[in-house]
């Protein structure tokens, strides 16, 4: 299957889970509100580890590239969560707020290092009991993808990422990023034309 008609796909699966209301508490995130509004900022950092950090890290690797620097941002990311509780308002998901932060971190790493190209990674855990023929498939894949995103404006490569590799509602998207829904839509929607453009190439 072309990465052109995965992506068509993509946006399918995706297209009902935007219903425009508020976005859908967790219990997990309904347990770190409760701990930062009773001021237990330590147990609340603790459950954002337990419950977002491998989400967190998933989204660093995919945005820098290396498993050293996305293990650094995620505690980074973290820290400035920690200072931040006091702040909080609540006004979206704990998870997109995190991705927030994240993403800021990450823009700030890539900026410093003076990196070319974001070295993404969107496919994370190959079957390791798979055939050879197999894993080459994923890996051709794997590659197909990092330099097609490659190919688009980072803002663009921030929010694809954000919606389909992290699975954020557009509205998630638009925390994350610091702009509104509908600018996260069409931000996406430029990413999904320019991908496929790219991908004709």
């Amino acid at each position: 299957m072309g990465l052109d008609k995965e992506l068509s796909m993509g946006v399918e699966a995706r297209a009902n889970l935007d219903g425009g209301g508020p976005v859908p508490q967790s219990a997990e995130d309904r347990a770190i509100e409760d701990a930062i509004r009773s001021g237990d900022h330590r147990l609340a950092l603790s459950l954002c580890a337990r419950h977002h950090g491998t989400a967190v890290g998933r989204l660093c690797m995919a945005l820098v590239g290396s498993n050293a620097e996305a293990d650094d941002l995620v505690q980074e990311t973290l820290l400035d969560a920690h200072a931040g509780f006091a702040d909080w308002r609540a006004d979206g998901s704990m998870r997109a707020w995190l991705f927030g932060i994240a993403r800021k971190k990450c823009a700030r790493l890539l900026e410093k290092t003076a990196r070319r190209t974001a070295r993404l990674r969107l496919v994370h855990d190959a079957e390791r009991d798979g055939s050879a023929e197999d894993l080459m498939l994923l890996r051709q894949r794997a590659e197909a993808a990092r330099s097609a995103l490659s190919g688009i404006k980072p803002s663009e490569r921030e929010a694809v990422v954000l919606r389909y590799a992290s699975e954020l509602s557009f509205r998630e998207v638009g925390i994350a990023c610091g702009i509104d829904e509908a600018a996260a839509r069409k931000r996406v929607s430029r990413a999904l034309a320019r991908l496929r453009e790219v991908v004709k190439e």
